[in-house]
C-alpha cells in the first residue's frame, strides 16, 4: 500500500500535547482535562527516573475506584502492594492494579539504570468501583504479540491480554521499524481513541501539525474508522482504543468514582489501609 493510501485512510487528530513535566513525570492525560473525552482513558503519565539525579521512584500511595496499569518502557522497578504481592519487573513488564475499593502501592528503580514507562488510569464501571482490590504481574513473555503490536489490554487480532480488564477497550504498545506503516481497526464501537509516542516520530495522517514526536499524545476524532500510521524513525507509541466510558467523573485527589458515595466509600477504605501503614512503620 503507498503512503498516500495509507494517509488518506487516516483519521482525523482534533488534540495534540505534550503535556505538563513535573521533575522526571509528564502527565499527558487527567481526569480534570483530557480524560473527560478520553474516558475509560482518565489519566497517563510517561515517568523516566534516573536514579543517578536523585529520582526515587514512586513512593507508597492509595488508589480507589479505578484500575491502573504500568508498563515497563525501560528499566526495572521493584514492586510491592497492599494485596500482598511484591517483587521485581523487568523492562517490558507490566503491572495491573485494579484498585477497586482502595489499594496502596509503590515503585522504585533497583539499580542506578535510567527507567522510563507509562503510568494508565482506567475508570472502572459502577459493578467492579468498589469490589476488592487485586493485582497482577506480568512478565514481558506473557504479552501476547500481533505483528508489531503487544497487547496490553483487551485483544487485537488472535491477541488477548490476560488482565481481566473490563470490557470494550484496548490498549496496545506498539513498535514499527523507519517507514514501516501499519493500520490500527478498532473494534466495533471503539469510538475513543488516542496515541502516546515514547521513541522516534510517527506520521499519523495529520498533514497540518506534522508527525507526532517523542513525549507527544495525539487525541483522533470520535468515530469508528481506522488509524493509519508511518514511522520515521524507529518508533514506539501506546494506543488505546475503547467503548466511551458512560458515567461521571467523580473524583479525589487518587481516586476516580462514578457517585459521591462510591468515593466516599473507597476513600474510607483508603484512610483505614494507611492508618495500618502506618502503624507497621511503612508510612512516614
Amino acid at each position: 500500500m503507498s503512503s498516500a493510501a495509507v494517509a488518506s485512510a487516516a483519521r482525523a487528530i482534533v488534540y495534540r500535547t505534550r503535556g505538563s513535566a513535573h521533575g522526571p513525570i509528564t502527565r499527558l492525560v487527567s481526569p480534570g482535562d483530557l480524560g473527560e473525552f478520553l474516558k475509560p482513558f482518565v489519566f497517563l503519565d510517561l515517568f523516566g527516573f534516573k536514579p543517578s539525579a536523585g529520582h526515587k521512584g514512586f513512593g507508597m500511595h492509595p488508589h480507589s475506584g479505578i484500575a491502573t496499569l504500568t508498563y515497563m518502557v525501560e528499566g526495572q522497578v521493584s514492586y510491592e502492594d497492599t494485596t500482598g504481592k511484591k517483587g521485581v519487573l523487568p523492562a517490558g513488564g507490566v503491572e495491573w492494579m485494579r484498585a477497586g475499593n482502595g489499594v496502596w502501592h509503590t515503585g522504585a528503580p533497583v539499580s542506578d539504570s535510567p527507567v522510563q514507562g507509562f503510568q494508565l488510569w482506567v475508570a472502572l464501571p459502577a459493578a467492579e468501583e468498589n469490589a476488592p482490590a487485586e493485582s497482577l504481574y506480568l512478565s514481558p513473555e506473557q504479552l501476547p504479540q500481533e505483528g508489531p503490536a503487544r497487547v496490553l489490554l483487551g485483544r487485537y487480532g488472535a491477541a488477548q491480554s490476560l488482565i481481566p480488564a473490563p470490557a470494550q477497550m484496548n490498549y496496545l504498545a506498539v513498535k514499527l521499524k523507519d517507514g514501516e506503516q501499519w493500520r490500527y481497526t478498532p473494534p466495533e464501537g471503539h469510538t475513543v481513541g488516542w496515541v502516546a509516542v515514547n521513541q522516534g516520530r510517527l506520521d499519523a495522517g495529520d498533514d497540518s501539525g506534522g508527525p507526532l514526536a517523542t513525549g507527544e499524545l495525539a487525541v483522533f476524532e470520535e468515530s469508528g474508522e481506522a488509524i493509519a500510521f508511518t514511522a520515521q524513525g524507529d518508533t514506539a507509541f501506546v494506543l488505546g482504543s475503547a467503548v466511551k466510558h458512560p458515567h461521571e467523573l467523580v473524583m479525589g485527589y487518587y481516586s476516580v468514582h462514578t457517585s459521591r458515595a462510591a468515593l466516599a466509600q473507597g476513600e474510607a477504605e483508603i484512610q483505614r489501609i494507611g492508618m495500618r501503614l502506618r502503624e507497621e512503620g511503612r508510612l512516614g
